[in-house]
């Protein structure tokens, strides 16, 4: 449904149906809801789901006696989209996460993507249209489906979700140059090259390409993609009304950074401020770690590491916090600040992590790479946090704004948008 109520209209004279290929839980199923609320949603295609196949046994388990894994499979519930518009690959998705698991090196592990993707395309492919007249995927799962879909005339949608690998890749070189020893260091080998390649395809596929921030669209004219063709969509997630918890103390600040770690996160520059800190700040880190035995030493010295935590288990690490910290060098839009600004906590991060944070006003953007910068932002953090809190404030009614309602409609007015974008 657009703005003004009025869905757009095929050729037929009926709305545009979707369907959704979809590996994992991006934003909880949000785009397939609310392409379902709207009246806009064929089918979805997914790896593995807990309402689908043998995974809805996980349900009926008492959480606490399940290993973490199968904890957070528990949690991949599709919720607000009827299970009779929802096909899960179960099987496959098990495979894709064994793959995963077995990866001994960053060659493996590209395979391992380069593999599902085209195997979930032609699943998806095998499966049908399901009368659809238009196809929603996502970079790097989607070239086969969108070509064929394409040459049916189908509306064809492409979700940029990061930077585009060949980005990433050049900022990767540059911290592997500064942190030698953090992570496995590989140059662009012929798999990186075939990842590179595949999703620039997809935009020559796509009719419309969605971005999360300016950041991603930027990468895309950087890459030499279609950057015409592509929208800026700010997300949102679940926000229910929030009884915020917050635990006090007289301590020294908080500091809490939720995600992978490695370099690509930025996990290095929240050492090198926790080293700056000192004994004026306490830093958490929550995530699996991705850098090496020695890196992760360097880091535990001076960071909490949790490893990974469920979902449904966050809400007590967002509470222990004052100050929610991403030096991210590469993200879409990282799902995890928003989420942290509905938790009330102020924001430090970089442009990079395409954050809807506005500066000095519910938290800081600092530039990429900038220690002194964190450093001076957290001091700043916790000056507010000893007085008025108005930064913490600010965060959580800017949060309000990004709602899954909200970002249904900024999605439902990209897709419903009659201009040409290229």
């Amino acid at each position: 449904m657009s703005e003004n109520g009025t869905y757009q209209l095929d050729n037929s004279g009926e709305s545009r149906r979707y369907l959704i290929a979809q590996l994992g839980a991006r934003r909880h199923y949000a785009v397939p809801r609310i392409l379902h609320e709207s009246g806009m949603l064929a089918h979805l295609y997914t790896d593995v789901c807990a309402t689908k196949g043998w995974p809805r046994l996980l349900r009926g388990l008492p959480a606490a006696s399940l290993p973490r894994a199968l904890r957070r499979l528990s949690g991949r519930i599709p919720t607000g989209v009827p299970p009779e518009s929802i096909t899960a690959f179960s099987i496959f998705g098990m495979r894709y996460a064994w793959e995963r698991a077995r990866a001994r090196n960053q060659s493996e592990r590209t395979a391992a993507y380069l593999w599902a993707g085209r195997e979930f395309c032609r699943l998806v492919l095998k499966a049908g249209f399901d009368n659809a007249s238009g196809v929603y995927t996502f970079n790097g799962a989607g070239l086969e489906l969108l070509t064929t879909a394409r040459l049916r005339g189908l509306h064809c949608v492409m979700e940029q979700t990061s930077a585009p690998r060949r980005i990433e890749h050049e900022l990767l070189l540059e911290e592997h140059r500064r942190f030698p020893g953090w992570e496995e260091e590989q140059g662009m080998d012929a798999l990186d090259e075939a990842t590179v390649a595949r999703e620039e395809r997809e935009w020559d596929q796509a009719d419309t390409i969605l971005c999360g921030s300016e950041f991603v669209r930027e990468g895309i004219r950087q890459a030499g993609g279609p950057m015409g063709r592509c929208r800026i969509v700010p997300y949102g997630l679940d926000m229910p009304v929030r009884t915020i918890h917050r635990i006090q103390h007289n301590g020294p600040l908080r500091v809490l950074t939720v995600g992978r770690i490695a370099l690509l996160k930025g996990s290095q520059y929240v050492l090198e401020a926790a080293k700056q800190m000192g004994s004026a700040a306490v830093f958490r880190m929550v995530g699996y770690s991705a850098v090496l035995p020695k890196a992760e030493a360097m880091l535990r010295e001076h960071v909490e590491l949790t490893g990974p935590i469920p979902r449904s288990e966050m809400a007590e690490q967002f509470a222990w916090a004052d100050v929610f910290l991403l030096p991210s060098l590469c993200e879409g839009s990282a799902m995890v600040t928003y989420e942290a600004m509905s938790y009330g906590l102020p924001v430090v991060c970089t442009p990079n992590a395409g954050s809807q944070v506005i500066d000095g006003e519910s938290g800081f953007i600092v530039p990429p790479r900038d220690v002194d910068a964190i450093v001076i932002a957290l001091e700043a953090c916790n000056r507010d946090v000893r007085g008025e809190r108005s930064l913490g404030l600010a965060a959580s009614k800017l949060s309000a704004g990004f709602d899954v309602s909200s970002y249904g409609r900024r999605i439902e007015s990209a897709l419903n948008s009659c201009e040409e974008l290229g």
